[in-house]
C-alpha cells in the first residue's frame, strides 16, 4: 500500500474535547490535498448495562448535531488520557443511570468515525446491577428507559436508533450472548 504524507498540520479550531485541523497531505500520485481532521483528545468509555431480568438500561437525551433526542447506552469521555476506560465506563454508568457494577467485561474498542477523526471508545458489558442514584452534569439531561435487547434491535433494524456506539455496542452484545449460550450447550 502507498504512502500518503501529512505535510502541515494547521489548527482551526479549539475545543473543550476536540481539536479542529486542516491537514495538506501528500498522496501517492503526487497530487496534494487538503483534508480536515478532527482530534478528541481524551478517548471515552460506553456501557451496556443489562439488568438480573435482561433488560437494558437506555439513556435518552438531546443532541444538538441532530436537533433532537436520542436513545443510547450511557458512555462518555475519560477525565484524562491516562484514565483506564473501565474506569471511566464505571463512573458513567453511576453518573447517567443512577446503578453501580463491580461486575463489567470489555465487549469491544470502536473507532467512530476513521474518515476523518480519531475518536476512540471502548463498549463494557455491565452486570449485576446495584440502584443508587444519578449524577448528572449539569448540562446533562437524561431520562431512563429499560428494554429487552430484541425490541432495541427492531429499533436498530427500523432507523430509530442511529448512533454508532449504540449499534455497535448492542450487536455486539447479541452475539455474545448468542456465543455464550452455544458454550453452554456444548459443555
Amino acid at each position: 500500500m502507498e504512502h500518503v504524507e501529512v505535510q502541515e498540520r494547521k489548527l482551526v479550531h479549539k475545543g473543550s474535547i476536540l481539536d479542529i485541523y486542516e491537514d495538506e497531505v501528500l498522496l501517492p500520485n503526487g497530487n496534494v490535498e487538503h483534508w480536515d481532521y478532527v482530534e478528541h483528545r481524551k478517548g471515552a468509555a460506553a456501557v451496556v448495562p443489562v439488568l438480573p431480568d435482561g433488560r437494558i438500561i437506555m439513556v435518552s437525551q438531546y443532541r444538538p448535531a441532530l436537533g433532537r433526542m436520542t436513545l443510547e447506552i450511557p458512555a462518555g469521555s475519560r477525565d484524562s488520557v491516562t484514565e483506564d476506560t473501565a474506569v471511566c465506563a464505571k463512573r458513567e454508568l453511576e453518573e447517567e443511570t443512577g446503578y453501580r457494577s463491580d461486575s463489567i467485561e470489555l465487549l469491544l474498542k470502536l473507532r467512530t468515525t476513521v474518515a476523518f477523526c480519531n475518536e476512540m471508545i471502548d463498549v463494557y458489558l455491565a452486570r449485576d446491577l446495584v440502584p443508587g442514584q444519578q449524577h448528572l452534569d449539569e448540562a446533562e439531561s437524561i431520562d431512563l428507559s429499560f428494554w429487552k435487547l430484541d425490541d432495541l434491535l427492531d429499533k436498530i433494524y427500523a432507523g430509530e436508533i442511529q448512533d454508532g456506539k449504540t449499534v455497535s455496542a448492542l450487536l455486539a452484545y447479541q452475539v455474545k450472548r448468542q456465543r455464550d449460550g452455544i458454550k453452554r450447550e456444548m459443555a
